[in-house]
């Protein structure tokens, strides 16, 4: 059974073998990700834009926030319409209040 100084310079030898495949991984890594945007004429902006090639529009997914359209003039709550309807809006509603009452 190997001692316990054994087994830690095990360990390091371990992290110092693993620190090195990392390194190694991430150079592959960068050039491979060179050699496709050379190819393809690819810049860094090209990574950020949210354009597709295909159809010069946006694509789908999270937008920006969104405007509110209903306010608990009460409390300050705001609502954008959309997703579920907030508690405040919801015991409202039930005690007979409209939706229209909170439209800013």
């Amino acid at each position: 059974m190997p001692s316990l100084q054994e087994l830690i310079a095990q360990k390091e030898a371990l992290e110092r073998e693993i620190e090195r495949t990392r390194d190694q991984d991430r150079s592959d890594a960068i050039a491979k990700v060179r050699d496709l945007m050379s190819q393809y004429g690819l810049t860094a902006a090209d990574l950020t834009t949210k354009k597709t090639a295909k159809n010069g529009g946006s694509r789908g997914g999270k937008g920006g926030k969104v405007a509110a359209k209903y306010r608990n003039t009460a409390t300050g709550d705001t609502w954008s319409g959309r997703g579920l309807q907030p508690k405040w809006l919801k015991a409202a509603l039930v005690s007979g209040r409209k939706l229209s009452d909170f439209a800013i």
